[in-house]
Parts: structure tokens; sequence; C-alpha cells
């Protein structure tokens, strides 16, 4: 397994600049922009609205996304700055169905190496 170490996308040029020159798709529970960017690794950012619930909510649907990004991050591809925008429906979500709406999108996306999954 090759390591990788993905960063947080943390401020609000970086998102910003993601949603507007990335590309994106959707399923029910979440929405996924990708774009490629310079450096070697991977920058993830995570995005859950009030809309979602409260901070405890919030809080565990961010958590579970990282968590299963974290633990697929080996079959994701390199230099991609990703953010994730969790939907009203994700509020009551297990992990399972998190991580499988996540990988979905990757697929979509084209950003996973299929060979490695499985």
């Amino acid at each position: 397994m090759k390591y990788k170490y993905s960063e947080s996308l943390k401020n609000n040029f970086d998102f910003q600049f993601v949603y507007k020159n990335g590309k994106s798709y959707a399923n029910k529970y979440l929405v996924m922009y990708v774009l490629e960017n310079s450096i070697k690794r991977n920058r993830l950012g995570i995005s859950v609205s009030k809309k979602v619930g409260n901070s405890v909510v919030r809080h565990k649907v961010t958590r579970l996304i990282r968590e299963s990004y974290r633990l697929h991050e080996n079959i994701f591809n390199s230099g991609l700055d990703i953010v994730v925008i969790a939907r009203n429906s994700a509020s009551n979500l297990s992990y399972f169905e998190i991580e499988s709406a996540l990988l979905h999108l990757a697929k979509l996306h084209h950003i996973v190496d299929e060979e490695i999954r499985q």
C-alpha cells in the first residue's frame, strides 16, 4: 500500500476557487467538487451547513465523511483538491451510507483506482 498524506482545505478562498473552477457531481446525500492542484497530495475540504442540523449533528457528519475518506485514501488519485458538501438528507446516515455515497461520487469523478479496491 502506498502511503499518502492529505491536508485539509481551510480558508474560504480555497473553497471558493474549487467551487468556481472544479467539476461537481452529486448524489442524494453529498455533493463533491474536484479540482487538480499543483501539489502531489490531496486536500480535503468538508462543508456541512446549519441546514443539516445542530452543531452535534454537523460535527458527526463531518467526522463520518473525513473517516470514510481516510480509510479509502489509498485508492484516491493524488494531486486533487476535493470539497465534499453534505446535503440535508445526510443528517441521520450511518457510517456505511456516508462511505457508500462518497465512493459513488469518487467513481463518477474517475478519481479512484478501481484495481486496488477489491
